[in-house]
């Protein structure tokens, strides 16, 4: 009886001091950002038309996509670059509100994300392809080919807020700051501006300021509190 008693004396001693030493500790989070010139663009854009008959409607987009394509290939960019987005035919209803309401005929979309690497030819790649072809222009973002360098720095500046904001926890607690015990990274990566055009203007007249884009980090860490 003595031993069982002894030994339940030990795990609840050995339970204090796991539970004491999980209770030293110093969580927080640092945040990182880093503010950089694009060197890419993002674009999405396609065609939308309607018609009697669904083929026909298909028939039109399919046309218009084809000369979005040629155009885009005029003006260098790289058929890596350009993906069919969303590809779709709806019916056209006379009246949404009414119980009589039939089919006045059908609408055909085909849009496209194209990425455009020069960005000194992006106004001459929009005029292009909105004069001849395109007739819908959903939005405009920039980004960055490599992304990397400016992670690299977002993170390590993550990093270094979060050791600042543990010194500056430990010294206002007035205790000695102890040593990593965990690091993880949340969340992250480019927050590029998503800028929508009217197609009702020409390109050439619309200015396109690309301004930066902000690279994000997020980490956690854990710090011992010392002896």
């Amino acid at each position: 009886m003595k031993y069982v008693l002894k030994t339940i004396l030990m795990l609840v001693f050995s339970a204090g001091l796991a539970l004491a030493d999980e209770d030293r500790l110093i969580t927080v989070t640092g945040v990182g950002s880093v503010e950089t010139v694009p060197d890419m663009a993002m674009l999405r854009l396609g065609v939308t038309h309607q018609a009697e008959q669904a083929a026909d409607a298909m028939a039109a987009t399919t046309e218009g996509v084809a000369a979005v394509l040629a155009r885009l290939e005029e003006a260098g960019v790289a058929a890596r670059d350009v993906q069919t987005d969303q590809l779709s035919l709806q019916p056209v209803w006379s009246d949404y509100t009414s119980n009589n309401r039939r089919i006045t005929g059908f609408a055909a979309t085909n849009m496209l994300m194209v990425r455009v690497r020069d960005i000194d030819g992006l106004g001459r790649v929009l005029d292009l392809v909105i004069t001849d072809g395109a007739n819908s222009f959903n939005g405009l973002s920039f980004g960055l080919q490599d992304p990397k360098p400016a992670q690299d720095a977002a993170r390590a500046a993550a990093v270094a807020d979060a050791v600042d904001r543990a010194e500056q926890l430990a010294a206002a607690a007035g205790v000695p700051l102890g040593a990593i015990q965990t690091i993880s990274e949340h969340g992250g990566g480019a927050r590029p501006e998503m800028l929508n055009m009217p197609m009702a203007r020409s390109a050439a007249d619309v200015p396109i300021a690309q301004g930066e884009v902000s690279v994000m980090s997020q980490v956690n860490i854990v710090f011992a509190i010392a002896e």
